[in-house]
């Protein structure tokens, strides 16, 4: 490669770094507008696929037909957003020229929105694209620089020094989001973990601290149905948790009183993990951070790094761990080993197991 040309590529990915923010926030505006579904659900009528170059395609006029909108100028904004989606290998654009001469574009959905369209579980990843776009969580990125020079942490200073486990007991809609995101991305985490791990065959009851809605509960318990379930968590997220065969949901705070079962560890300090009791074997479903991070731009790599990001942003000491730190934090809380015992997505599952 050229000089000229690695310059060039350069300048381009800067210019695309810039403009990091806008594939984000307008995925976020395409499905709250529900594109997708529109899409889908239009390419689907004679049972094909509606995903792929041979699935329907449909004109910016056909999607717009379907939006409760009178805006004269909905149709041509609308166009421009398919076309950026297409731009972005979101959406398949195709041009055709019409009778008059007049060129037209028509779009069908790329096989990458599957997953942003509720699958058979009901669920998709949608719901956690709208939560990190949502303006609560926005603003902790704003306050990033200032909590490197001077302290503390970027959603406390966002937010007049509330906690972001704080937070959401006092915003409603807030709490609606976060919830909905977590419960939809438990869910197909939980399912693909399941599919490679079998830790849970001999087990006859988990209690999940901090489990959110149920969601990891409600999967094992699918599958392993010897299992009893209790979800504990705090008050305003368990007052939100629907009724769920095998699961009993309790409320209480994971640093008062912490039940035997399994730990959510990425969301504190090491410090804070120390806190909690040891018992026999805990079962840990994490992104691990590889020993190099240095050495590409990979979906995993970034996404794994992404998460440290936004526990960084959320959370005093909150961090995605290498192998080598849980092995330290294990150490350090009484317990013999650590074992990596399988990956599926962008996480892995280890197993602390106690000394003897």
């Amino acid at each position: 490669m050229s000089k000229e040309v690695e310059d060039a590529n350069e300048f381009a990915r800067v210019l695309q770094l810039n403009s990091g923010t806008i594939l984000g926030m307008v995925m976020k505006a395409a499905i709250e507008l529900g594109l997708f579904e529109i899409m889908a659900k239009a390419a689907s009528v004679g049972g094909t696929s509606p995903f792929g170059d041979d699935a329907k395609k449909l004109s910016s006029d056909d999607i717009v037909a379907h939006l409760p909108t009178q805006n004269p100028a909905a149709e041509a904004m609308l166009e421009r957003i398919l076309r950026f989606l297409a731009a972005n290998s979101i959406l398949i654009r195709t041009v055709v020229v019409e009778e008059d001469g007049k060129e037209k574009s028509l779009y069908s959905l790329a096989s990458i929105c599957k997953h942003c369209i509720a699958d058979g579980d009901g669920v998709s990843l949608a719901p956690l694209l709208l939560m990190l776009h949502d303006k609560v969580f926005v603003d902790s990125w704003y306050q990033l620089k200032d909590a490197v020079l001077e302290g503390g942490i970027p959603f406390n200073k966002a937010h007049d020094g509330m906690h972001a486990f704080e937070y959401p007991a006092k915003d409603g809609r807030y709490n609606d989001v976060f919830n909905q995101a977590m419960y939809d991305h438990t869910t197909i985490v939980m399912k693909k973990i399941l599919e490679v791990y079998t830790g849970f065959e001999e087990m006859t009851e988990i209690i999940d601290v901090a489990g959110g809605t149920g969601a990891t509960l409600a999967k094992i318990i699918a599958k392993y149905p010897q299992i009893r379930g209790i979800n504990f968590d705090l008050p305003h997220v368990i007052k939100n948790a629907a009724p769920l065969p095998g699961v009993e949901h309790v409320e209480g705070d994971m640093f008062e009183s912490v039940p035997k079962g399994e730990w959510i560890l990425h969301d504190w300090s090491d410090e804070h993990c120390l806190k909690l009791p040891e018992f026999g074997k805990v079962v840990i479903v994490e992104s691990v951070v590889p020993k190099y991070t240095n050495t590409g731009s990979s979906s995993k790599l970034s996404n794994v790094m992404g998460d440290d990001m936004v526990l960084l942003a959320l959370y005093q000491g909150g961090k995605e761990r290498s192998l080598k730190e849980f092995e330290a934090l294990a150490k350090q809380s009484g317990f013999a080993a650590v074992e990596l015992i399988c990956n599926a997505a962008t996480y892995s599952v280890l197993e602390f197991y106690k000394k003897v």
